[in-house]
């Protein structure tokens, strides 16, 4: 007797008007920081102040992970079809890896223009430089709250929200640099505030790059503990073997869970297969779960083997709110050596 499980995560009205919502909260943020951007590219030329210039690109990002999380957002609701058996859903991932690789070609830029205006400053205009990075302040502060108002468990969301978040403190670095400069007129406070600024970008490109090739390389999501779940599973009540468990997000914030699961012949394979899956959204908020279950065989599992795992030493689960405490190190007579991932 076999048994499968196709869970899905809720969706409906309530997740349409939450992205509605969040696309104008980010539409907001993305029109106030292009407006900026451009009156911050006129004084930094005006002014010959790199920081500033690096502020500005440094923004430009900001501006393009906003547009391209509204995109893959518009994107991703469409429906599966065909080939693309989840639909659109992983547009998002390519975007927030080509938000970090173009932080990190930028932050590149930065540094050789920092080192060379070190070795050979320019005539800074400090005044400019700090009365725009003050304003700039306000700005970054205005796109943070409107972009923090938008789902943030999207990783291009996150992403953006990340990218403002820095750039606020690039501002901040600036409008110092500007006051040096104002009050000292020592020109290479400018530079040292774009090493800041591409500092940051590094660090922000890092984190997106990083996150993404986690999903792409189909890695468990960042903080769960995969021989965990495995324990779990083996510790349900007739549960006699796991095979096959990978557990992935097939996007940011959409973890997946797939396996093959034998149970002994005194347990119904459908009921075992529910208690499973409340285990798993219970305890680790998976949602998307795909279980085969079926009932062993001495062709699926030798005999002696079969009658050891009859009579369990450890404490079994056989309701999903139990509390239950399994040290990752227990063997198991058929529990793999390593689950995948």
């Amino acid at each position: 007797m076999t048994g499968h499980a196709h869970s899905h995560g809720p969706g409906g009205h309530t997740a349409a008007a939450t992205e509605r919502r969040g696309a104008r909260y980010l539409t907001a943020a993305l029109a106030l920081i292009l407006a900026f951007m451009a009156v911050e590219v006129i004084v930094g030329i005006l002014a010959s102040s790199l920081a500033l210039i690096s502020d500005a690109g440094h923004m430009l990002t900001d501006a393009a992970a906003i547009a391209l999380a509204l995109i893959a957002a518009r994107l991703a609701t469409r429906p599966a079809r065909g080939n693309l058996t989840y639909g659109l859903k992983r547009v998002e991932i390519l975007s927030a890896q080509a938000n970090g690789i173009t932080l990190w070609l930028l932050s590149a830029w930065f540094l050789y223009e920092a080192v060379r205006r070190l070795l050979n400053p320019p005539k800074v205009a400090g005044g400019l430089v700090l009365i725009t990075a003050l304003v700039g302040i306000v700005v970054n502060l205005g796109a943070s709250w409107l972009v923090a108002r938008a789902d943030r468990t999207s990783l291009n969301v996150e992403g953006a929200f990340q990218h403002i978040l820095n750039d606020l403190f690039a501002f901040i670095a600036t409008a110092i640099a500007g006051l040096v400069v104002l009050l000292t007129g020592w020109g290479q406070a400018d530079a040292i505030a774009a090493l800041v600024v591409a500092a940051l970008m590094a660090k922000a490109g890092w984190g997106l790059i990083r996150d993404s090739w986690r999903i792409f390389l189909e890695a468990a999501p960042r903080g769960m503990n995969v021989a965990a779940v495995d324990a779990d599973l083996h510790a349900v009540a007739g549960v006699l073997e796991v095979h096959d468990l990978h557990v992935w997000e097939v996007t940011s914030g959409f973890p997946a869970l797939s396996a093959h699961i034998l149970v002994d012949h005194s347990h119904d394979c459908h009921e075992r297969r529910q208690t499973i899956t409340a285990l798993l959204h219970e305890r680790y908020g998976l949602d998307h779960t795909t279980l085969q279950v079926d009932h062993a065989t001495p062709s699926i599992v030798p005999a002696d083997e079969l009658s050891r795992r009859l009579h369990p030493k450890q404490p079994e689960i056989d309701d999903p709110h139990a509390h239950h405490s399994t040290p990752e190190s227990a063997s198991h007579p058929l529990r793999p050596s390593e689950p995948h991932t």
